[in-house]
């Protein structure tokens, strides 16, 4: 008897030691509570969204070509104008004397011109009587030079004086110009969005280094556009053409229809808080143009774009929570295997890893294009629950989810 004992307390241990493999392989024995879904067919439609701000297409900052004091403002803020319109008249004095200054000048040297051109006739004639009479030896010839000094003497000042002519003329061009000029009308049918003067200020011309006043802007409200930012990992995506959806905080409720015309090829960068750290983050310019823009709209509203990338039809979907990375080691491997992408299938009690193909994402679910059978059950959730099961893990649930 005492012989047989430790017989048997070695076997009761292997047994022990064997449920405690067994388990191990189950991890541990406990059944992991989890909700699970079918693979059901969805209308699925894959969105970016992007926010920024309203424009209108055409938008107009009014500067002078002349500076002067503005002498009347003819609209107001918010008015509506037309093209040629009249808007803020500048002193033209200044411009109005140095034009007459011009004028003076060509009438005087006009005057002169006759004077000159008689002159220069009589020298012509005077020295083809000089060259006549020194070829035939009657006169010196210093005498004849003398001549030909005179006639080249009238005909310089002749020339003087045309040229003084056309510099009056160019002057007297350019200060017209610029007494046109002193009278600013719109260029375009629109709406004064902002005046920045007032009447008695000086507006001033733009240089290189100055800008210049800008008197006031104008915008053709007709045409409105959603200028957004879209992340540098979603503009791949965006095209020109695509449709979007518009809303604006100032307009609740109101979803505007509106289409991609333009995406911009450069990235405007902007500081972004990251973990407590600045780091720069790369978005890229979209312009959305709306269709059919209500009256209440304005430039500078705040607006959210949703641009449709795909839409599709009773396609199979999950949620998009239920899909898990896991890493296939594989018989044999050691270190990091092959990251595979898929989803946990329940069946029999156990979740069983399906590597799957995905197609388009919508907010909460995702295209399955492979690897799963419209009906199978699937593991959605709980996400804790999802980041620790493993391929043959026991799971309950006590019904499915809808």
């Amino acid at each position: 008897m005492t012989k047989r004992k430790p017989i048997i307390v070695a076997a009761v241990l292997a047994a022990v030691a064997l449920i405690v493999l067994v388990n191990v392989g189950t991890s541990g024995g406990k059944n992991f509570d989890v909700t699970v879904e079918k693979v059901r067919k969805r209308d699925l439609v894959e969105k970016v969204s992007a926010t920024g701000e309203i424009k209108p297409k055409k938008n107009v900052n009014i500067s002078t070509d002349v500076a002067g004091k503005i002498l009347k403002i003819l609209v107001a803020e918010g008015e509506t104008v037309s093209q040629g319109q009249l808007l803020i008249k500048i002193d033209s004095a200044v411009y109005e004397a140095n034009a007459d200054g011009a004028r003076e000048v060509i009438s005087s040297s006009e005057a002169e011109l006759i004077s000159q051109e008689a002159t220069l006739k009589q020298a012509k004639q005077f020295l083809e009587r000089r060259r006549r009479l020194v070829d035939e030896g009657l006169i010196s010839r210093e005498q004849f030079e003398d001549a030909a000094t005179q006639y080249e003497i009238a005909a310089a000042n002749r020339k003087a004086n045309l040229h003084r002519i056309e510099q009056a003329r160019a002057s007297l061009k350019s200060t017209s110009d610029s007494i046109q000029k002193t009278s600013i009308v719109s260029p375009i049918d629109g709406i004064v969005t902002s005046l920045n003067v007032e009447e008695g200020e000086v507006a001033i011309i733009g240089t290189m280094n100055n800008p210049g006043t800008v008197l006031m802007t104008i915008a053709d409200l007709s045409v409105m556009e959603a200028e957004v930012l879209v992340d540098e990992t979603d503009v791949v995506k965006v095209k020109p053409g695509k449709r979007a959806h518009v809303t604006v905080d100032a307009l609740p409720g109101r979803i505007m229809e509106g289409t991609v015309t333009e995406v911009g090829n450069s990235a405007v960068s902007a500081l972004a808080s990251i973990g407590g750290t600045a780091a720069e983050s790369k978005d890229f310019k979209t312009v959305i143009t709306l269709e059919a823009p209500p009256p209440s709209l304005k430039p500078g509203f705040s607006a959210t774009a949703d641009i449709i990338i795909e839409e599709k039809k009773g396609v199979p979907s999950v949620p998009i929570a239920a899909l898990v990375i896991v890493e296939d080691k594989g018989p044999g491997k050691k270190g990091g295997g092959e990251e595979r992408e898929g989803v946990f299938v329940a069946s029999g009690g156990k979740s069983l890893f399906r590597p799957v193909e995905k197609g388009i994402a919508g907010d909460m679910h995702i295209e399955i294009t492979a690897g799963l059978q419209e009906n199978e059950v699937i593991v959605s959730g709980p996400f804790a629950v999802l980041k620790r099961l493993k391929d043959g893990d026991r799971i309950r649930y006590a019904k499915e989810k809808k």
